[in-house]
């Protein structure tokens, strides 16, 4: 898509929520997951969407795709390049590159539940972006870069503690 299309859309769509607030919020569209066998899952989604992950052999996985914890990092850094990219359309800027890295420290004993005190979820995480444009001063490629991480849909999942809950359910044998 050209960076006109993106910049059009963009516009359209907030232009249709400032006339039609009522519409900005919904649900989600929902990701079901079943075990295939040992630790591998299949995550499946609307229009066909599907991903697996399995965990690494060590664990007692079959180490046949990636692991939800780097599926996490890979959805943290495809949507910050998206929102990157977004962003940069929207003000007219054209980028010759991009590329967004995600890292985590992690600690396994919070995942195999040896340590109470220790989360089993990544203890810190960083993000490296390389970012350039023909022509586009480095302060104003930056803005673009904060504005992108601070609507970051993924991001600010990451970063706040969203409200959640989990129910259970027993199907009759």
């Amino acid at each position: 898509m050209s960076i006109t299309h993106i910049q059009q859309s963009i516009e359209k769509v907030i232009a249709f929520l400032a006339e039609n607030p009522d519409k900005s919020r919904y649900t989600d569209s929902a990701a079901t997951a079943v075990v295939e066998g040992g630790l591998r899952c299949r995550a499946e989604g609307p229009d066909g969407a599907f991903l697996i992950s399995d965990m690494p052999r060590a664990i007692g996985g079959g180490a046949s795709a990636p692991s939800p914890g780097w599926l996490l990092r890979a959805a943290l850094a495809n949507c910050d390049a998206t929102v990157i990219a977004m962003r940069a359309a929207q003000v007219g800027v054209t980028l010759t590159i991009l590329e967004v890295t995600v890292e985590s420290d992690s600690d396994d004993r919070g995942l195999l539940g040896m340590d109470d005190n220790i989360s089993a979820g990544p203890l810190a995480m960083r993000t490296r972006v390389r970012i350039g444009a023909d022509g586009v001063p480095q302060e104003r490629l930056r803005e673009i870069v904060d504005w992108a991480d601070a609507h970051s849909p993924v991001g600010d999942a990451v970063r706040q503690a969203v409200p959640s809950n989990m129910e259970v359910e027993f199907p009759d044998p």
